[in-house]
């Protein structure tokens, strides 16, 4: 039988609190496979984006089990999960210089030092593909409006190709116009690979299974609720 593409299995994260110790995360369980976009809701608080960051071997004090196609985080490395699973967080770094410059950060880490960054062309076609046709690759990245950065954020992990993607409240910063377009492309980045979106707005359609995060623990929800 083969393994899904991504396995979370019973994870915990505990936090200090002023009442004592708190559990964030407590037996959180999650199987992806390809082809799906999962969207997680919950309450304020309740560890939404503490659950996607553990995902993305993001967290160090993390309990529980992680597999990428049946294999161990362990046995995969730091390295290899990372540019395998991307996070794309709340408030996406932009970071000084051009929106080239911006889009290629990916190929300046040693995981991608043996890889051939893309070219003008690519590098033209994804922003393209994101609908910022308006915005040259020359442009100060620091110009960008908030909507604009949110999309180059998303363009740069998709140069990338990883195969899980995990949005941290995709649509947050969007009008109804871009958050429709971001929809769209990740309907699209699901053909191949999976997704995963922490959203606080009502369903738009795209998720192919919803979850809620409640007491530390992912509970399905269905199309009635």
């Amino acid at each position: 039988m083969k393994a899904p593409l991504l396995e979370a299995r019973d994870l915990r994260v505990v936090r200090s609190g002023d009442a004592g110790p708190l559990k964030v995360l407590d037996g959180a369980s999650l199987t992806l496979e390809r082809g799906e976009v999962v969207d997680i809701s919950g309450p304020s608080g309740s560890g939404k984006t503490t659950f996607v960051r553990a995902l993305a071997l993001m967290l160090p004090d993390v309990a529980g089990e992680l597999f990428l196609e049946g294999r161990p985080a362990a046995e995969v490395g730091a390295r290899v999960w990372r540019s395998r699973v991307a996070l794309l967080p709340q408030k996406p770094v932009i970071f000084p210089g051009t929106v080239r410059e911006n889009l290629l950060v990916p190929w300046r880490l040693k995981v991608r030092h043996d890889t051939t960054p893309p070219g003008e062309d690519e590098l033209r076609a994804k922003l393209d593909s994101f609908g910022l046709d308006d915005v040259a690759l020359d442009r100060d990245a620091a110009k960008l409006s908030v909507g604009q950065a949110a999309r180059v954020a998303m363009a740069r992990i998709g140069l990338t190709r990883p195969d899980v993607l995990l949005l941290d409240e995709p649509d947050a910063s969007l009008d109804e116009s871009a958050a429709a377009m971001v929809a769209s492309l990740t309907v699209r980045f699901a053909e191949t690979g999976a997704v995963v979106r922490v959203r606080h707005h009502r369903p738009d359609g795209v998720a192919t299974r919803r979850e809620r995060l409640v007491a530390g623990r992912l509970h399905g929800v269905g199309d009635s609720d």
